[in-house]
């Protein structure tokens, strides 16, 4: 984490996150970016050591959770599919068991599965009209992706009542106005925009900050797995994971509640850059 961040080395020592969908990509860039900011981060997901993961891709909790810990927190995996809302149950009850929440982090996400960047295992372009896509696609955004958020942080706030501060982050693609391309993805993700307005309402008498994050364009695994990507347009999955960092250190986060921001934006807020050194811009579709 940049310096510039904090003159504390580890500002978020003593806070507890939740990070989903963690196992890889945005979710596993966030929680290294945290524990070494010194937070205790439960780490989630469906990819186990030993097992077949999600398409083949590298990365499990448990090595998400050791790197945590690498970098001076303290990572704890937890297997979690958050569209069973019994184990998204049960892993909020172990955290009021074992001390406290401070972060969640909803970055799971779903109906990418058999999709190399381009087209889909049954030849569907992302782009392709609606009629045309798979409402498999739809059940694993809305399911996997703005259900489970709501799930979430449904389970995540009684955690953080009593304490009067807390901050609920939702990951999503945003660029304004713009149509992201896809008719399914686009109502998820604008949806989840709206969650975080009304969120913010109903948390506002609590301290509870909740926000969107929007990345670019990153390389997730799935990403440099795919073909013929330009790789010099992309960032790492931790620039979202400092974005995240420096609204959970700032003392007047709750200003920013309920809206949707954008970590290049953020960047240049709070004066941090990409692993690379590279302050990269917020992402806008017509530099697509």
């Amino acid at each position: 984490m940049d310096a510039n961040l904090s003159d504390n080395p580890q500002p978020l020592t003593g806070k507890v996150a939740v990070v989903t969908g963690a196992s890889r990509g945005a979710g596993r860039g966030i929680a290294l970016v945290l524990g070494e900011a010194g937070a205790t981060v439960y780490v989630t997901g469906r990819s186990v050591r030993g097992k077949a993961t999600t398409d083949n891709l590298p990365g499990t909790i448990e090595e998400t959770a050791e790197a945590v810990t690498a970098r001076g927190g303290v990572g704890i995996p937890v297997r979690c599919d958050v569209t069973q809302d019994e184990q998204v149950e049960a892993l909020f009850n172990r955290i009021q068991r074992e001390g406290r929440l401070d972060i969640l982090v909803n970055n799971a996400w779903g109906g990418y599965e058999g999709y190399d960047g381009k087209t889909w295992a049954d030849g569907t372009e992302f782009f392709a009209p609606f009629w045309e896509q798979s409402l498999q696609r739809w059940e694993g955004m809305f399911t996997a992706g703005v259900r489970s958020h709501l799930v979430a942080s449904r389970c995540a706030v009684p955690l953080m009542l009593s304490q009067q501060q807390g901050l609920i982050v939702n990951t999503i693609a945003w660029d304004r106005d713009k149509y992201l391309g896809n008719l399914f993805y686009d109502m998820a993700k604008h949806a989840i925009a709206r969650m975080m307005l009304a969120m913010a309402r109903d948390l506002e008498p609590y301290k509870i900050a909740a926000v969107a994050v929007a990345p670019g364009f990153m390389r997730t695994e799935r990403v440099l797995d795919a073909p013929d990507v330009d790789l010099a347009q992309t960032e790492s999955t931790e620039y979202i994971g400092r974005a995240i960092a420096a609204l959970a250190t700032d003392p007047n986060v709750l200003e920013l509640s309920g809206t949707v921001l954008t970590v290049g934006d953020l960047a240049v807020e709070y004066g941090f850059t990409d692993i690379d050194g590279r302050q990269i811009a917020a992402f806008r579709l017509e530099e697509m």
